[in-house]
């Protein structure tokens, strides 16, 4: 598949170049399957039915009139809900997107500004008429819930096709909590929407009866991981709701059965060659043996038998579109940027070519069939001033999933859940059903990434082949069953700058950070301090890759298990890690060493400024110039 994430305007790619991917090491988490069953937490939902940008919600059914606020629906600037007059929303008039005379009507706002009524029909309305006018300003009313009953092509509000801005004051636009799935916003190409003082709230799409593991997920990359994690029982997921008209139709139903199990490869190379297409009843592979090269992601189980070691990536290009098709459809080329699968994004979802713009708003409580509970980006998304609190994905990116160009800025990622990875934020995602999808690019500023959960990887943060920069950001209290507590990446660019990583837990290895699958990692001017694993690598694990930290601080860790190790730094499988101005002090290990542990053909470089110190129950084990 490809790598060729770029920007919404065609710019250059955002992604890292394509490198040698290599396995990731989720060491000693042995007997953690059974306790990441998803039974008790429903199923996933498949990738192969995908919305299409031009699916535009022109004409919605009508809804009786919705929550008022408590001052009886006055709208700002003196407009009333009047009890069911239309005044000038009779018709087609909409007078105010045409009063253009001696003006750009495209660019002044205060001509193209419309209020609405707290009514959730005239909210549809609105949109759809700003839609068919290139545009424009709406004005919702102040304290109003305005509340979506019904959808079209499993959306909320019509899909947003031009340049509109939704403006409120503690008003919520929100899904009914008996009504059928739909996700609330979605932006289409060439679309760009602008939320300003608004809550997103409730939005609900469909996930499939099938069941994954997170464990099972992230076998095929792992060494140690596939010997020590146990298959876990088949057991059926409770029964969800039927097809509805969020748009499950046979295509949907068709995507939720995967068409091939998973092969169960005796070697590092046939793991890599599994099919893309597996179910959660695929065994972990025993063997650990490294082949010179990845081998080519296969369709089928015969076809990953037959892969060759030196396949390169570029001989398994994924289909464009490939929901789009029929079930089966056979041509394949590879496209330029990742395409969201139907249920993505249950708050918004903002496709390729889309723009967003969330301001001052809120993204609460939306649950996600697959990724993004509260937001799918796969166009270009910035948040600043925002709370995305309370969501669920259950697949990646409780709060946020991005596969294109992403910027937050004092804004909150809280509480959030995501079932296979990224509690918090999922830049890209492990394959399950079908390819992986690529990361794209976040860039995280001054905001707070905290008490969000996974059972898999990156409680806080995780990246799967993207670039991922937090700068004067803390990520703290976030949880991962796996690894990776606070921040896990997988061949992936990660940049801290002056950020704090605390508080971080995981029963598996990287309380605080996993650096995996040939990554590289910037930390400068940051504090990795007070995390907990239940394995290796307390503060920093890293594994097949290359970590530099310059004047940082790694302190106060604890690796707690009956094996644990390295409570500091933990290095292992040919990863190197580089000290400048930096203190490794206070950390602590059920075995030695406490502070830094280097394994055999891994490297670790101590500068002379720098300092290894006060770790139990020792400092280092394997480290030149280290005592």
């Amino acid at each position: 598949m490809s790598n060729d994430v770029t920007s919404t305007d065609g710019g250059a790619s955002t992604a890292p170049p394509t490198r040698r991917r290599r396995a990731l090491w989720v060491a000693g988490v042995a007997g953690l399957t059974g306790v990441v069953g998803l039974a008790a937490l429903g199923g996933i939902a498949a990738r192969n039915d995908k919305p299409k940008s031009d699916q535009v919600s022109d004409a919605q059914p009508s809804t009786n009139r919705q929550n008022v606020s408590d001052d009886g629906g006055a709208a700002k600037g003196g407009a009333t809900d009047d009890g069911g007059q239309d005044d000038d929303w009779s018709g087609d008039d909409w007078s105010g997107f045409d009063d253009r005379s001696g003006k750009d009507g495209k660019h002044d706002e205060k001509d193209r500004t419309k209020q609405v009524p707290c009514d959730s029909d005239k909210l549809i309305q609105a949109i759809t008429f700003a839609n068919n006018e290139d545009g424009g300003v709406l004005e919702l009313a102040k304290g109003c819930t305005y509340t979506l009953t019904r959808n079209q092509d499993g959306n909320g509000l019509p899909v947003i096709t031009e340049h509109i801005t939704l403006k409120g004051e503690h008003t919520t636009i929100g899904r009914e909590a008996t009504a059928d799935y739909f996700r609330i916003l979605n932006v289409g190409a060439g679309g760009h929407l602008t939320l300003k003082g608004l809550s997103i709230k409730g939005g609900q799409t469909l996930r499939s009866p099938a069941t994954a593991d997170p464990a099972t997920v992230w076998a095929p990359y792992s060494t140690q991981g596939r010997s020590t994690v146990a298959e876990p029982p088949a057991v059926a997921a409770p029964a969800t709701k039927p097809a509805t008209a969020a748009g499950a139709g046979p295509a949907a139903a068709a995507a939720a059965k995967p068409s091939a199990t998973a092969a169960k490869p005796a070697t590092k190379a046939a793991a890599k060659a599994a099919p893309a297409k597996a179910t959660a009843k695929a065994a972990a592979p025993k063997a650990t043996a490294k082949p010179a090269a990845k081998a080519a992601p296969a369709k089928t189980a015969a076809a990953a038998a037959k892969a060759a070691p030196t396949a390169t990536k570029a001989a398994t290009a994924k289909p464009v579109a490939a929901a789009a098709k029929p079930v089966g459809a056979g041509t394949t080329v590879a496209p330029l940027v990742e395409q969201p699968g139907f249920t993505d994004g249950a708050g918004v979802l903002v496709q390729p070519g889309g723009r967003a713009e969330i301001l001052d708003s809120e993204l609460l409580y939306n649950q996600s069939g697959s990724n993004g509970g509260g937001l799918a980006n796969f166009g270009s998304t910035r948040l600043s001033k925002t709370t995305v609190a309370h969501n669920t994905a259950f697949l990646f990116g409780g709060g946020i999933f991005n596969a294109g160009v992403l910027q937050v800025d004092e804004s909150k990622i809280k509480d959030n859940t995501g079932i296979i990875g990224g509690g918090g934020i999922s830049n890209g995602a492990a394959r399950i059903f079908t390819d992986d999808v690529d990361g794209g690019s976040v860039w995280v500023y001054k905001s707070e990434i905290t008490d969000n959960e996974t059972l898999g990887f990156g409680g806080g943060v995780l990246d799967v082949r993207g670039t991922t920069t937090l700068h004067q950001t803390t990520v703290s209290d976030n949880t991962a069953l796996l690894a990776g507590g606070g921040v896990a990446v997988a061949d992936s660019q990660l940049t801290l700058k002056d950020a704090t990583v605390a508080k971080n837990s995981t029963a598996g290895v990287g309380g605080g950070l996993a650096v995996t699958f040939d990554s590289v990692a910037t930390i400068e001017n940051s504090r990795i301090k007070d995390n907990t694993a239940g394995f290796f690598g307390a503060g920093l694990f890293n594994e097949d890759s290359v970590t530099t930290l310059r004047e940082s601080e790694v302190s106060g860790n604890r690796a707690v298990g009956p094996f644990g190790s390295g409570g500091g730094i933990y290095n292992t499988d040919g990863g190197e890690v580089s000290l400048y101005r930096t203190k490794v002090t206070h950390n602590f290990a059920t075995l030695p060493p406490g502070g830094i542990s280097n394994g055999l053909g891994s490297f670790v470089r101590l500068d002379d400024e720098s300092a290894v110190s006060a770790n139990r129950p020792t400092n280092c084990l394997n480290v030149p110039g280290c005592f």
